[in-house]
């Protein structure tokens, strides 16, 4: 799964990708990649159905997305011992923001309910 991940990730800046199979890499890519989780390992049973459901299923799509001949390529690339992932800086950013709306649409919402 690991490879997979870094495959996409060289799927995602390869011109011969078309747009839509990049821009499903590049999100399940950030997201496998980012050390934090949108929804986090200590919340009882769900915080692990992302790493259980949410992320395969997504490679799974983003594989199937990307032609067959390049990600044999990608991935034969990703298994090279020289090549490392990066770090998911830009995957937690997003997973961050999120988080970051999630409170404040919840902020609000909760002070127009206690204002009625």
């Amino acid at each position: 799964m690991k490879r997979d991940v870094y495959a996409l990730y060289l799927a995602a800046g390869d011109p011969r990708v078309p747009w839509y199979a990049k821009a499903v890499a590049v999100s399940v890519a950030a997201y496998a990649l980012s050390p934090i989780d949108l929804i986090p390992d200590f919340v009882p049973v769900l915080g692990y159905v992302d790493d259980m459901v949410i992320v395969p299923v997504g490679i799974l799509l983003a594989v199937r997305l990307v032609p067959p001949d390049l990600m044999a390529e990608f991935r034969a690339a990703a298994a090279r011992p020289d090549r490392s992932p990066p770090i998911g800086r830009v995957g937690a950013a997003v997973i961050v923001a999120l988080w970051i709306a999630g409170i404040l649409g919840a902020a609000i919402w909760l002070r127009g309910y206690l204002a009625l």
